[in-house]
């Protein structure tokens, strides 16, 4: 999960401070250095910690708290502000122009996912805003980098220019930039070289790369597992090109912080991305107050709500609307469901965007896609009529079913409860006198 180890640790903080009823100056110290301490083990930079810790004490012991109703309160809610401008305050998008050629140029060390961002956002940037995107393959010297850009445009759909066997990255720069622009391509993607280490040759060419280019956007992609190191990589980058952007990747992993809530404050440019996952999908927009949000275990319902809509197909969301309401919702419509719910991320990854997600109940659950796998294996094993109306089900059919999908009758018997639990469900969310009263209760939940 992002953040799970400071994510605990503000739990614990705040959990201490809702139990207080007042707050004195030396409760306020106190929990500034629990802060302090959080925030330096999951190896933010210490500059940018003392600056937090100030910013929270100098509010919290003016009147903004003590002569606060609810202490506990207000304190979250500053540290809340205080976090949310630390990584950034505002959104900041990308620079991009419909009816011209938006050129971006990919930056970074080796190893932080710079080649599969790419194609992430040539892949965003079609979809979203119907760009005709052009990938540039000029890293020369990394084994198979060239070979890989091209497998991921073929599986996206997405042209790649590339050349085998020349050693010239500039010169590819050059040609690639003329080819978007003889066959119009209104948006091309530079994928640069790294190195394990900022090197003297390296950045010599990515100057005369950003020379020959003239990019609109310059977005540095850093491994968000690299903790406040990143942000000796970030400065040097920034110093010899000016970046406009960072985009963290790997951000689904143990993250502890130190990439994502160091650089933006250290360096003076916003996070434009963040890579959740290994999909070519799984890479969202930053949004600095969300993010706050999700560190400090409050959840994110505003990006699971944009990730449903992304992935939800409004008229698959009618049909299935009226089959609740005419009660003929069945085990095609359940699977669909799950394969739809499956396809916005993983099921952890989507609760720990939900408020008061339980996190350690989560670490028990089996969240993994093998599930869904098992779910499909059984429904497939079913006759049309038994998909159709799972009441017809008896102890036979079931044997049967297990048997054909390589399963145990128990798991069968799971499954149907868990759809008669889901179908109870969803008759009371099509009751809105239910619904109004805010008694709807998913049944994993």
């Amino acid at each position: 999960m992002i953040f799970e180890g400071l994510n605990e640790k503000f739990q614990n903080i705040f959990a201490q401070l809702k139990r207080k009823g007042k707050l004195n100056e030396k409760d306020i110290q106190e929990v500034n250095r629990e802060i302090k301490m959080a925030l330096l083990e999951a190896d933010v930079n210490f500059k940018v910690v003392k600056q937090f810790t100030k910013n929270i004490g100098e509010r919290a012991i003016g009147q903004e708290v003590l002569s606060s109703l609810t202490p506990g309160q207000q304190f979250i809610k500053i540290v809340k502000d205080e976090m949310t401008t630390l990584l950034g305050g505002e959104i900041e998008r990308m620079d991009f122009v419909q009816g011209r050629q938006n050129v971006y140029m990919m930056v970074g060390l080796q190893g932080a996912g710079k080649t599969t961002t790419a194609a992430k956002i040539a892949n965003l940037l079609k979809k979203e805003k119907k760009f005709k995107p052009l990938l540039v393959a000029c890293d020369v010297y990394r084994p198979a980098a060239i070979k890989q850009l091209e497998i991921l445009g073929a599986e996206l759909k997405i042209d790649v220019y590339s050349e085998h066997d020349v050693k010239d990255p500039i010169g590819i720069a050059k040609r690639g930039l003329q080819k978007s622009t003889e066959e119009h391509y209104d948006l091309v993607i530079f994928d640069t070289a790294g190195r394990l280490q900022i090197d003297e040759a390296l950045m010599d060419e990515l100057v005369k790369i950003k020379e020959t280019i003239n990019p609109t956007e310059i977005l540095l992609t850093v491994d968000g597992m690299t903790g406040q190191e990143s942000v000796n990589v970030a400065n040097e980058f920034n110093r010899l090109l000016d970046i406009s952007g960072v985009i963290l990747t790997k951000m689904d992993g143990d993250t502890r912080g130190g990439a994502a809530l160091s650089i933006t404050y250290t360096i003076g440019k916003a996070i434009k991305y963040i890579g959740t996952g290994e999909k070519l999908t799984d890479i969202e927009l930053f949004y600095p107050d969300r993010m706050a949000s999700r560190i400090l275990g409050m959840g994110d319902v505003l990006s699971f709500i944009d990730k449903a809509q992304s992935m939800m197909d409004d008229e698959k969301a009618k049909e299935l609307e009226e089959k609740f309401r005419n009660q003929d919702f069945d085990l095609n419509d359940f699977l669909d469901q799950i394969k739809q719910i499956e396809s916005m991320g993983s099921i952890s990854s989507l609760l720990e965007m939900m408020p008061g997600a339980n996190k350690k109940a989560m670490k028990n659950m089996d969240l993994s896609g093998a599930n869904t796998k098992q779910t499909e294996a059984i429904i497939l094993s079913m006759t049309k009529e038994e998909r159709h109306k799972p009441g017809i089900i008896n102890a036979s059919r079931r044997k049967r079913i297990a048997l054909g999908s390589g399963t145990k009758v128990a798991d069968v018997n799971r499954l149907l409860k868990g759809f008669d639990q889901s179908k109870k469900m969803m008759k009371q969310f099509s009751n809105p006198n239910i619904a109004k009263k805010g008694r709807m209760k998913l049944p994993f939940m």
